[in-house]
């Protein structure tokens, strides 16, 4: 097993994070929310992968192989789900935001706060 996924979903997660942290706009926020989630994709993958590993429903499977595991890939696509579910939510956020104050930028929403 390599440490270098790992490493990769790591900076891509502390990209993500910084993005969010510094996000000045609703849509830079959403493209680093995919970002950080992006890192969780690889992450779950990188648990997954066996090397040499063949596919865990199968009728002529190889006796002595190891089979991948077939949870994590299900991980892996719900989290795709969910990632397209918040996506869609922040993004219609953000088109409520600019319809209602004319901007997207949350300090400039600031005087609206009650």
């Amino acid at each position: 097993m390599t440490v270098l996924p790992f490493l990769v979903a790591a900076l891509l997660f502390l990209a993500g994070l910084y993005g969010v942290v510094t996000s000045r706009s609703y849509i830079h926020l959403a493209v680093c929310l995919a970002v950080t989630q992006s890192a969780t994709y690889v992450a779950l993958l990188s648990v997954g992968y066996v090397r040499n590993g063949q596919p865990p429903v199968t009728k002529g499977s190889t006796p002595g192989k190891p089979f991948v595991d077939p949870v994590v890939q299900a991980m892996t696509l719900t989290d795709v789900v969910v990632s397209v579910a918040v996506l869609a939510l922040v993004l219609s956020l953000a088109m409520l935001a600019h319809r209602t104050h004319g901007t997207v930028d949350p300090e400039q929403m600031r005087e609206t706060r009650g």
